[in-house]
């Protein structure tokens, strides 16, 4: 918890400063069996996602992934907390986070649980939930994301088309 807050922090300093406008952070490979304290579950991260579909190991499971999301929800109030030119740098960035995994117990990837944040500096409208037919390739997301930054690409790995985002 303290190594990913410390990364976000990071990032938030790089954005507000200007070094750079582009970042990165995995919080933990898929078959990573850290266990996060803060979660409130004994077992690790990717014995937990193999939950057999027993309620109570989901609820485990559950519980870790929840924690990760209040991680990017305070890094996203921290965005949002500082100023960034006439807006502050959420408005003004694009956040993606997700998961490559719909379920893990059985190591399927379609759908994926996404959430993008952020205005992209007003390219990007917030506040909905979009819904794209089934298999769509991640990389359609990609590709639209690209695109609402104006960078001219026609294709990012196995991409069909940019969603309209």
């Amino acid at each position: 918890e303290a190594h990913v807050e410390l990364m976000f922090d990071l990032q938030v300093l790089a954005f507000k400063t200007g070094i750079t406008r582009v970042a990165t952070l995995m919080m933990a490979r898929d078959n990573s069996n850290t266990r996060y304290a803060g979660a409130g579950v004994a077992e690790g991260f990717h014995n937990a996602s193999h939950h057999s579909n027993e309620r109570r190991n989901m609820e485990q499971f559950a519980l870790i992934n929840a924690f990760h999301a209040n991680l990017v929800a305070r890094f996203l109030a921290k965005l949002r907390s500082t100023p960034d030119g006439e807006h502050d740098l959420l408005h003004n960035s694009m956040v993606l986070y997700g998961s490559s995994m719909s379920d893990a117990n059985e190591h399927n990837f379609d759908p994926l649980p996404i959430i993008l944040a952020g205005n992209a500096g007003g390219r990007l409208q917030g506040n909905r939930h979009l819904s794209f037919a089934q298999h769509t390739p991640m990389s359609n997301l990609l590709l639209g994301m690209l695109h609402r930054l104006d960078v001219p690409a026609a294709k990012i790995g196995d991409s069909t088309e940019p969603l309209s985002i």
